[in-house]
């Protein structure tokens, strides 16, 4: 038996709640699965904006709070500012598309990680460039009048 070969096949290996595969835990293969099915609905959907709202608010609608009612709150914001944005879901979460189907902004749930804040951030294709360094997500405990502005005008500036 050679050595090396062993020693890769256990350096490959990753348990997750008590199963062991070669190289995926199960909550990997559950992400690239859901991916796979938001893929070929998009595929099926192509550019209805009905089949994207609907997937956007049922993923939101199956967010806990305070997740829920900030990713509603931005969901309102970016289709009031930038309605040419094709609503969508992206690794399960809101998503807001161009017309070539790049994500340009998107609402990750503090509950999807079970981290302390969730995050509104944008894609490289947003156009937020600001000299040599921009911020291209922000951290959200809550929504304020003030946070809503800030990124109604984010929105706006991402699709200028």
């Amino acid at each position: 038996m050679n050595p090396k070969k062993s020693t890769q096949k256990s350096a490959n290996s990753a348990t997750t709640k008590g199963k062991t595969s070669n190289v995926w835990t199960d909550d990997e293969k559950a992400a690239m699965k859901a991916r796979a099915q938001e893929m070929k609905a998009e595929a099926r959907a192509s550019k209805n904006r009905e089949e994207g709202e609907k997937a956007v608010l049922t993923a939101i609608t199956a967010m806990p709070e305070p997740d829920r009612s900030m990713a509603k709150r931005i969901h309102e914001i970016v289709t009031a500012n930038a309605p040419a944005l094709m609503p969508k879901t992206w690794y399960g979460m809101p998503a807001y598309a161009d017309a070539d189907g790049k994500v340009i902004c998107f609402f990750q749930a503090a509950s999807k990680f079970n981290v302390r804040y969730a995050t509104f951030g944008f894609q490289p294709d947003a156009k937020l460039d600001e000299g040599n360094m921009w911020a291209a997500s922000f951290a959200l405990v809550k929504l304020t009048a003030a946070d809503e502005a800030k990124i109604s005008a984010l929105v706006k500036k991402a699709v200028s």
